[in-house]
């Protein structure tokens, strides 16, 4: 049996009882498409997106729709005693309404850098950093030991705000595991080119959240299912020599933070956009896997754009290179659908997992032995 977690924009999780390793898919309204059961046999939870969180401050609610769109009512949730009563109420309520195992908070994020960062300044937001570990012991506090919570938190050092020494303990005290979002590491907000999911990256940021005092078991391991372009400047410095760290366009208004067009992104079950269909196609054949970053990438110099995205290949390499050398307790993608119709990249993550999570019964993840010599001629015989 699989868990069914609900995200909490918010989440439903879904679960198979298995809480020592965990291989978690978002499902998303947006790509609500399910593999062949044979491809999801490894599959131990899944999180319906999403939820609007702003649905739990009312009094009451009696009906738990999925949304596409995302709207934030976190705030409001964690502001006090009794606001944060009510949600977790309502928690608890839709739970048992829907029979769900759990519930998936994606508050992005407590204590500002969020998409309204320009229009509301961190220092108005830096109460949430307090108030979120509260909302989370209170949304525990209702909901019982029984029931899985779990949190989509920031791969983004700079995003961290509310995850330092001082508040990770009463976090993890909270929750089951933790999905450190290890993609989007570039985004508009960038003005130089890297990798938006490459491996140095993503240590980065599992080694920050365990230095703060996440435990290796707790924390899970992010892959993206899906691409990403940025334009960038014809004077930045870009070359075939000098692909990561060149300059961008400006991506963002800087009075705003609006989008201004300039970088996208889309699933491998997209179309894929015209206007960027000769580039993209350029990225498929001539990209290249940078062995210091970590990162499948391509600069396209006949039209400026710089491509970024995990091949099978470059997912595979995660598995030894960092979840089990730091004896992570899982993974999660986002999301599920978004990989058809090949489900390549699910096929190559949840080979990884068999080969290097197992369970010793302690809820703790251990390494299976394997080299990552003895990990790659694995793949090559199962045809990955």
């Amino acid at each position: 049996m699989t868990s069914l977690i609900c995200p909490l924009l918010l989440a439903l999780l879904i679960a198979d009882g298995a809480f020592g390793e965990r291989c978690i898919m978002y499902l998303t309204g947006q790509h609500n498409v399910v593999p062949d059961v044979s491809l999801v046999a490894d599959v131990t939870h899944v999180a319906l997106a999403f939820m609007h969180s702003s649905t739990f401050n009312s009094h009451n609610v009696s009906e738990w729709p999925l949304f596409t769109t995302v709207e934030d009512g976190f705030s409001e949730a964690a502001a006090t005693e009794e606001t944060r009563g009510l949600f977790a109420r309502n928690v608890k309520r839709m739970l048992d309404e829907t029979g769900a195992d759990g519930v998936d908070i994606d508050w992005e994020y407590p204590g500002g850098n969020g998409e309204d960062y320009k229009q509301i300044p961190n220092s108005e937001k830096a109460w949430e950093i307090e108030s979120y570990p509260k909302l989370l012991t209170e949304i525990r506090t209702a909901l019982g030991a029984e029931k899985l919570i779990s949190a989509a938190v920031p791969g983004l050092p700079r995003d961290m705000l509310a995850f330092t020494q001082g508040t990770i303990p009463s976090i993890a005290a909270s929750l089951d595991f933790f999905n450190i979002m290890t993609y989007d590491l570039m985004n508009r907000r960038d003005t130089v080119t890297k990798h938006h999911t490459g491996i140095r990256l993503s240590l980065e940021a599992i080694d920050a959240y365990v230095a703060n005092g996440v435990p290796p078991e707790k924390a899970n391991l992010g892959f993206a299912f899906y691409v990403k372009w940025f334009r960038t400047d014809p004077d930045g410095y870009c070359s075939k020599d000098h692909v990561l760290g060149c300059r961008t366009v400006l991506m963002e208004d800087p009075n705003t933070g609006a989008d201004l067009g300039q970088a996208g992104a889309f699933s491998w079950h997209d179309r894929v956009p015209a206007e960027l269909g000769a580039s993209f196609d350029r990225a498929l054949k001539q990209g290249e896997y940078d062995t210091g970053g970590g990162g499948y990438y391509f600069w396209d110099g006949e039209e400026n754009i710089f491509w970024s995205f995990d091949t099978p290949e470059a997912i595979r390499r995660k598995f030894p290179e960092i979840v089990a050398p730091r004896g992570l307790g899982g993974v999660f993608a986002w999301g599920l659908g978004e990989d058809a119709p090949d489900f390549g990249h699910l096929k190559a993550l949840t080979s990884g997992f068999r080969g290097v999570i197992r369970q010793d019964g302690l809820g703790n993840g251990e390494v299976s032995g394997e080299t990552e010599s003895d990990v790659h001629e694995r793949w090559r015989e199962e045809g990955l």
